[in-house]
């Protein structure tokens, strides 16, 4: 941050005057007028934990001597001068279990392996809020009281399908079951492992049977295979720890058991439907709708058994995916490039795209009668299949595939003209005519889909909440689970009545805004607000500013008018905004956007003499390709220009709730704050207005499936103001393939001169925080995103230990306590309302209302996790988010972390709604996303180079960028 921002940060960094925090539950329950900035004795008013004496004893006192890192300035918003909480290097940490090691300044204190760790226990439930009653789509599922059975399986030849073995297990029960196996139906997991309800009558038993390709043809001979199986008893898995740890007498859940019945409600699904991870699709539950270019989108069930506090729960959820249609190949040809392919030669670029859809895909031959064999396509010819021969015999003679197929299956081959698919090995490839193959059914579609497929998805994922909750029911009602022979079997029985849950919607905290404006402060209703008779409360001024358009169809006098239009909602919002740009606009080709960008950025620099250009504005076609990564790239990596996108249809609109949005942008993009928490600014959030806090986001994207060997990127954010926590500054690298562990937290390296250096994202946001606002941090909250459950412990133990690590080489001793939240999208959970005719507990679209969390009956059984519905929806079914709790030095009681990420939702900068992820984790998700588009374009398909890590590192940011990048 420059000299200058931090002096006009200063000048408008309080608006009223702090006080002493009060309790979340006064400041936020008046809902007539602001909440009083009253005096308060600063108590800490959650609930006790049932471990929060065991906690306590884990800090040393506050050591402020001979820092050599921060020395800690003054700041009005000290609500009290009593000692901060530490952790100290050589003491325990948070005991969240009773197996800890015990550091120096590299273990910090950690548990040395998953083994030893335990997550924190549930402090309680959350109080505050208005109590409601909502459904969740979880189906209680009752404990069976048998022994459940584990044992191996293998098979010999050994077979790498699931669905094969699955068909010679399914052979062998029918064969055995009433003999051999003694009347137990197995369940089996389609690879090593078959559990059963009562022992089976051996310990160890071999079989022998012969499977029948049923597919191979239709009404002629079949072929045999001969599979020998050896079934091998492995252990017992008792469900008495299972039911304890669903009563919340043990800690650790029985993983095996519930994998167990996990597999044994998913056998009968698995013989009905098309399986796709834990989610089943069929062409049956709903008519496919077309998305275009030879693709379909069939709705289905996402299915899985969890612990939750009301026990077992089936957790049900509708799902929709995109599958290859089942079309004659040549006619999928057609529909992917869009033209008639069966009078003339595919181009160069038409072969390429056609071998990209193709590969992979499974398909069967057409011109052998009954017949009907499967291959999987590998490629395609280079050769037109009339110029295609190949030796028939070890003399080498050679026959044209025309030929070939004429005489041995009495086959002509009408359009000679296309190339052939290429099935087998490269070794070994053989040549099938399109036009003999068709597309097998059933193949879900894994490379990524357009803009226009998207749409049409999206289309039909998207369902009303009534509607939603309808098609669940339907759903569970046609499983018939009363009637399932499996559950039966296991004596496992599925409620079909959705859960009903208590919940509580948290009251919106108050925002607030410039002292000028007409509206000082404002209460969100039902998650949305605007930004009429207000001004931002530390608006900035953009004084040096300049056009590119890059759309043909934007004229001058319309750009001229456009940016007019913005400059004064910018000053109406409370800006100052230059009317006239440094230079005048300048039209440029989409394809020339480096030339078009460095040419403008070069004028400016001219006519300012040295002085930086303060934004870029760039109006760009509305389908633009790559020219936004481009620009994007170009802008961040290269000039250090900020630059503001704008889409030809919204420069013809210029719709005013469009341009507030924008100036929104372009205000914290410039280093201002739209608005800030009242809570923030009068010092009264607790656990974050007594000690300089910062919060963290994190996130990793992974690359699309096919890109097999381009990077991950991680990206990490934190806050960079106090109290209002608001304003973020973000770090982003490349990590190795679907690599989840973020690996540049902390790093060290050698240096000839300085010896061990150490660097890392978190170290490097830390001393930011400290020159932004004079203050290092005493406390440390790090929101998580984009973890699986089953990554939980590994990610805690290795991302925790990279922040002690980065603390401890700031300063000796310096280990501000941290609390580490994972959040969760990617669940399958949804909360509707009770009753869908009651207006006052709906938004307007029918779904619950914002603020809705739930901490208790679908909740862990005995973990501090809670789901939260921060925003109001717009279209479709919302989707709560899932925050779990995996590390607490803080000793957040369940009110107070609920509120406090339920109150940073509204702090998004981006609009005037609240929004559905605590906006550090949003905010990280989007660095991570746009630093793809940093990679160079020749190597976004993965070329590695240099890089400790074999993986080319992204280009540096400039510094100016940094702040903003998540914001654009």
């Amino acid at each position: 941050m420059s000299t200058r921002q931090i002096k006009e940060n200063s000048e408008h960094l309080f608006v009223i005057k702090p006080n002493s925090m009060n309790s979340a539950s006064q400041s936020s329950q008046n809902r007539k007028g602001p909440p009083p900035v009253k005096e308060s004795q600063n108590k800490q008013t959650s609930p006790p934990s049932r471990n929060r004496g065991r906690r306590r004893g884990r800090g040393g006192p506050k050591s402020d001597q001979g820092d050599t890192f921060m020395r800690p300035s003054s700041r009005p918003c000290m609500a009290t001068e009593k000692p901060v909480v530490r952790v100290n290097c050589r003491t325990i940490v948070p005991a969240l279990s009773n197996n800890v090691s015990v550091g120096n300044g590299s273990d910090m204190g950690l548990p040395s392996s998953s083994k030893s760790l335990t997550f924190p226990m549930r402090p309680g439930f959350g109080k505050i809020g208005t109590k409601c009653i909502v459904k969740a789509n979880h189906f209680f599922a009752e404990l069976p009281e048998k022994d459940l059975n584990h044992y191996d399986v293998t098979i010999i030849p050994e077979v790498t399908s699931k669905v094969v073995n699955r068909a010679i297990m399914a052979e062998l029960v029918k064969l055995y079951k009433e003999s051999e196996l003694g009347m137990r139906l197995p369940a089996y997991d389609g690879r090593k492992s078959l559990y059963t309800a009562g022992e089976l009558p051996f310990a160890w038993k071999e079989f022998t049977i012969k499977l029948i390709d049923e597919e191979d043809s239709i009404n002629g001979p079949k072929r045999e295979r001969e599979y020998k199986i050896v079934i091998k008893f492995a252990a017992k898995a008792s469900l008495h720890y299972l039911g304890q740890f669903l009563a919340g007498k043990s800690a650790d859940g029985p993983r095996e058991a519930l994998q167990i019945l996990d597999i044994v409600l998913r056998e009968l699904s698995m013989k009905r439907f098309c399986s796709v991870g834990r989610s089943f699709f069929s062409p049956d539950i709903r008519r496919p709708q077309k998305l275009g270019d030879g693709l379909e989108a069939w709705c289905g069930f996402y299915q899985s058994i969890r612990p939750t506090q009301m026990g077992l729960s089936l957790n049900i959820d509708m799902a929709s995916a995109a599958f290859i249609e089942a079309l004659p190949v040549i006619e999928f040809v057609a529909q992917l490039l869009g033209k008639d392919v069966m009078s003339r030669p595919l181009s160069d670029s038409d072969r390429v795209k056609v071998k990209k859809g193709l590969r992979g895909v499974k398909v069967e031959v057409t011109h052998r009668g009954d017949v009907r064999r499967k291959y999987r396509v590998s490629g395609i010819t280079t050769q037109p299949t009339r110029e295609l021969v190949f030796p028939v015999d070890d003399n080498l003679t050679m026959k044209s595939v025309v030929e070939y197929f004429h005489e041995m299956y009495g086959f002509t081959i009408q359009y000679t003209h296309l190339p052939c698919l290429q099935v087998g090995n490269q070794k070994k490839a053989n040549y099938l005519p399109m036009e003999a193959c068709k597309i097998v059914e059933g193949q879900r579609y894994t490379k990524r889909l357009s803009e226009k497929q998207i749409t049409s998805l999206l289309k039909v994922t998207c369902q009303r909440p009534r509607d939603r909750e309808n098609d669940i029911l339907q759903t569970v009602q046609h499983n018939g689970y009363d009637h399932d022979p499996y559950a039966k079997e296991f004596g496992v029985r599925i409620s079909e009545t959705m859960a009903t849950v208590e919940a509580r919607v948290l009251p919106a905290p108050w925002l607030k805004y410039h002292e000028t404006g007409k509206e000082k402060d404002c209460l969100p209703q039902v998650g949305q607000w605007n930004m009429m008779n207000k001004k931002m409360i530390n608006g900035m001024a953009v004084s040096r500013w300049a056009c590119i358009n890059f759309s043909r169809s934007v004229q001058d006098i319309v750009a001229r008018g456009f940016c007019n239009e913005l400059a004064q909602m910018c000053q109406a919002s409370g800006m100052e905004f230059s009317p006239e740009p440094v230079i005048p606009f300048y039209n440029a080709r989409s394809d020339q956007v480096e030339k078009a960008l460095k040419h403008v950025y070069h004028a400016c620099m001219n006519k300012l003499k040295g002085k930086e250009l303060e934004l870029l504005l760039a109006i760009l076609p509305d389908n633009n390709g790559s020219l936004y990564g481009d620009l994007k790239r170009i802008c961040e990596t290269d000039l250090g220009l900020i630059s503001q996108c704008c889409l030809t249809k919204h420069v013809f609109k210029m719709n005013k709730q469009y341009l507030a949005n924008v100036s929104l942008k372009i205000n914290v993009k410039m280093g201002g704050r739209n608005t800030v928490l009242l809570d923030a600014i009068s010092c009264r959030i607790p656990l974050v207005s007594d000690i300089p806090t910062i919060i963290f986001g994190a996130d990793v994207t992974h690359p699309e499936n096919g890109e097999e060997s381009s990077p991950s990127i991680a990206a990490v954010v934190a806050s960079q103001d106090w109290p209002e926590v608001t304003k973020y500054a973000g770090l982003v690298c490349a990590q190795a393939h679907r690599q989840e562990l973020i690996q540049d937290l902390y790093k060290t390296w050698k240096d000839p001169l300085r010896g061990t250096i150490s660097g890392g994202m978190v170290r490097d946001l830390l001393v930011s925080f400290r020159k932004a606002t004079g203050q290092k941090p005493q406390r440390i909250i790090f929101y998580r995103d984009g973890v699986s459950e089953g990554q939980f412990y590994q990610v805690l133990l290795f991302e925790l230990d990279a922040i002690r690590k980065a603390c401890a080489s700031l300063e000796p001793n310096y280990q501000p306590p941290v609390t580490f939240i994972i959040v969760q999208k990617r669940h399958h959970t949804r909360l509707f309302a009770n009753n869908h005719r009651d207006k006052s507990s709906t938004d307007r679209s029918g779904n619950i209302l914002p603020g809705t969390v739930v901490d208790s009956k679908i909740c862990h059984p005995t973990e501090f996790d809670f789901y939260l519905c921060s925003h109001a929806g717009i279209q479709g079914t919302s989707r709560p988010a899932h925050y779990h709790v995996l590390w607490d030095e803080n000793n957040f009681s369940a009110d107070g972390i609920q509120m406090l990420t339920n109150n940073l939702c509204y702090t998004y900068a981006r609009c005037t709604r609240s929004v559905s992820v605590v906006p550090p984790a949003y905010y990280a998700h989007l660095a991570a996303f746009r630093a793809r588009f940093y990679m160079e374009p020749d190597v976004q398909e993965g070329a590695r180079v240099a890089g400790e890590s074999g993986v080319r590192p992204l280009p540096a940011l400039k510094e100016n960028v940094k702040r903003v990048m998540f914001y654009c």
